[in-house]
């Protein structure tokens, strides 16, 4: 037996078990449909490799996201050919300060022929929502808009409707614009898996970005993009997520990472519970995308800030001085000691 366990042959078979073990899901499927949405969405879109991934993850991990960044960073044009990747119903709402409930989840209509009311579905009623500064909208329609982020339902008349999976809230904002505009309430923001700053592009993409525009032959870019995913598919993916391994020492990492955030002296407001599960979760989606059904630290410190940035709250004297959300994330991250 002992020479038998020196043996190459038996060496090779353990290398092949442990190689079974870590494919013990099967992600090559997703990791290809994955790869894919990223080739369509380069036809187009140069650079934002992190907001792209984000997104992704955001559907995997069937969360919404925040998309926050200046105008003309192709925040709205991404999320909106990200859709068109997917075989699913897809829906565009422009918030306005204007907007009332009933723009967004429908209202009821009397029918002669029956003589009674009848819902009528609003634009809220599908698959993919992109919703355009979020922020213009009056309170009443954040509060509708609230419910069904929450819920995965709305309620109209004491009926409730169920929203159709997958359902999921790509919503976007600018940072820098305030006339207009009413700031989230901090339970509609915890409802957001990511916010998702986008920066400006580097010189060298802003250069290919001009010679793409240059040599672009048609106007409607979303003619380029070809499906990728059916809803099913989504659906099997995100129950193939939830399967993805997290080893004990790993969770009490992220809630330390969280439990920080509650007694950090630069911070009024720390995360909820909730943010520890969207980590765990995102942490998943990411290491699928990368190819493994285990996740690790590096896994964790990467989604950490766009999951906590939007659930905190820094102290006025901290903001007075400068200091942002994301930076407070990074030392939070970086005076946890990594699991071994």
């Amino acid at each position: 037996m002992e020479e038998k366990s020196k043996n190459p042959e038996g060496e090779k078979g353990s290398e092949n078990n442990a190689l079974e073990f870590s494919n013990r899901l099967d992600l090559s499927s997703l990791r290809e449909a994955v790869a894919q949405i990223k080739a369509e969405l380069g036809k187009v879109i140069i650079g934002q490799e992190d907001m792209i991934e984000l997104l992704i993850i955001s559907i995997l991990a069937d969360g919404h996201s925040l998309i926050e960044g200046v105008p003309g960073v192709a925040k709205t044009v991404t999320a909106k050919l990200l859709a068109k990747t997917l075989n699913v119903d897809f829906s565009r709402i422009q918030f306005t300060p204007d907007l009332m409930p009933s723009d967004i989840l429908g209202t009821s209509v009397f029918n002669v022929k029956t003589s009674e009311f009848e819902f009528k579905k609003g634009p809220l009623f599908s698959n993919i929502i992109l919703i355009d500064e979020i922020n213009r909208a009056p309170a009443k329609t954040q509060a509708a808009l609230f419910e069904a982020m929450a819920e995965r339902q709305i309620t109209m008349d004491g009926v409730e409707y169920e929203m159709k999976p997958p359902f999921l809230v790509f919503a976007t904002q600018n940072p820098i614009e305030q006339e207009g505009t009413y700031r989230l309430p901090e339970a509609q923001l915890d409802r957001f898996l990511f916010k998702i700053s986008v920066k400006y592009p580097s010189l060298e993409q802003e250069v290919r970005i001009l010679e793409s525009k240059h040599s672009q032959k048609t106007r409607e870019v979303a003619s380029l993009i070809t499906t990728v995913l059916s809803a099913p598919q989504i659906a099997a993916y995100q129950s193939t997520i939830r399967e993805i391994i997290i080893e004990n020492n790993l969770l009490r990492y992220i809630a330390s990472i969280v439990d920080n955030t509650r007694s950090n002296a630069n911070l009024y407001l720390g995360a909820s519970p909730r943010a520890s599960i969207a980590i765990m979760d995102a942490s998943k989606a990411l290491a699928a995308i990368r190819g493994r059904d285990f996740i690790t630290p590096d896994d964790i410190k990467k989604v950490a800030e766009p999951v906590l940035g939007h659930r905190i709250l820094l102290t006025p004297e901290r903001e007075m001085e400068g200091l942002t959300a994301e930076k407070i994330v990074q030392q939070i991250v970086d005076s946890i000691e990594v699991p071994r």
